[in-house]
């Protein structure tokens, strides 16, 4: 560019290549006309790059069965506009005498800029690789952690990066925060209390979100998992945050493990209802039991003699957690054994107190 500059300027009039020599801030108007080519060019090229040829990489990654391409040069096209830019203008100035002060300072930018778009393209990088691990595809809570430990751990070396080229020494700064350290972690211990108490639930995994919780008198079903908070949604549809470090101390109970409920119910009948009934009613129940599709009978017995009713115990175990599956299966249960019994003639006790009355 600056050849081609040259040669022009042969064949200039000598009043045009004095102007064209004329210095402005330490270099002539010639040296700027030749920046501002290379800036063009450059711009030129990364239009070209990022229209044409990423644009036909993405056509032919299309037609692929697997993801993993389309992912990589998602990736590449991520890459910030403005870092280009910047690349361009950096390019640019190293053509001309700007100063060791403005340079310097140009020289650090463009490292901090470099280092955010390497600590951005390898975080995606690796998760792309966590997705891909079975252990970590199917649960999303510890891949959220370990996601949420690489970010940090990611973006710690990207500072330590930064602070050694601006030309500070790293292991005197970080001898010298270490009693600074110290005070800001007792300052801060309940938020670094909270972010281990995420890291166990991370890790060990008591609940997911998605499962359906209960922490002594609230329940919810599990929304997020924050560095300090977990939300919930209550059966009433608000939204409940408790603490995570409250939730690794509490007891916790999650009806998403189960893989059935056990249901214990108790009815009785009326007294004078005859022993061939009596004798019926286990099969009777059985039977309903077992033609609900997600019920099983445990076990259907004459139980005891109440002060007003011959009691059966009935206990019967529905394969779901899902909520909404048990109640509606205890409801066409229950609804079957009313109708039942009406069949049958069998009367349902209900309390009653029997008054003798005497004459004095």
């Amino acid at each position: 560019m600056t050849s081609f500059l040259t040669a022009s300027i042969i064949e200039l009039p000598t009043q045009t290549q004095d102007f064209l020599a004329s210095e402005y801030l330490g270099n002539s108007l010639q040296s700027y006309l030749s920046a501002l080519g290379v800036f063009i060019l450059f711009l030129l090229g990364l239009k070209i790059f990022r229209g044409f040829i990423l644009g036909r990489l993405e056509r032919l990654t299309a037609r692929t069965q697997t993801n993993l391409d389309d992912k990589f040069v998602g990736i590449i096209k991520n890459v910030s506009n403005f870092f280009f830019w910047f690349l361009a203008f950096y390019l640019t100035i190293k053509t001309l005498n700007v100063g060791d002060q403005f340079q310097k300072f140009l020289d650090g930018l463009l490292i901090l800029l470099a280092i955010i778009e390497v600590i951005k393209v390898v975080q995606n990088l690796l998760d792309i690789i966590f997705s891909r691990i079975p252990s970590l595809k199917n649960s999303h809570t510890a891949l959220n952690g370990i996601k949420l430990i690489t970010r940090m751990a990611l973006w710690a070396i990207g500072l330590l990066l930064v602070l050694s080229n601006l030309g500070f020494n790293i292991s005197t700064l970080a001898a010298s925060m270490g009693i600074g350290g110290i005070a800001i972690a007792l300052a801060a211990q309940n938020i670094l209390s909270d972010l281990f108490a995420s890291f166990t639930i991370y890790f060990d995994q008591p609940f997911q979100i998605g499962d359906f919780i209960v922490i002594g008198t609230d329940k919810g079903v599990v929304k997020r998992i924050g560095l300090k908070t977990t939300r919930l949604q209550t059966l009433q549809g608000e939204e409940l945050v408790i603490s995570n470090k409250e939730l690794t101390e509490a007891r916790v109970q999650n009806y998403k493990k189960m893989k059935q409920r056990k249901i214990n119910i108790s009815l009785g009948v009326v007294y004078g209802t005859s022993p061939a009934k009596l004798a019926k009613i286990p099969q009777i129940i059985k039977d309903i039991i077992t033609a609900q599709e997600n019920a099983d009978p445990v076990r259907v017995h004459f139980k005891s003699f109440g002060d007003f009713s011959l009691n059966f115990q009935v206990v019967f175990a529905i394969n779901s957690n899902d909520y909404d599956v048990y109640m509606d299966t205890q409801q066409a249960i229950n609804l079957a054994i009313v109708e039942a019994f009406e069949k049958e003639k069998i009367s349902m006790a209900f309390p009653t107190q029997t008054v003798h009355m005497v004459k004095s």
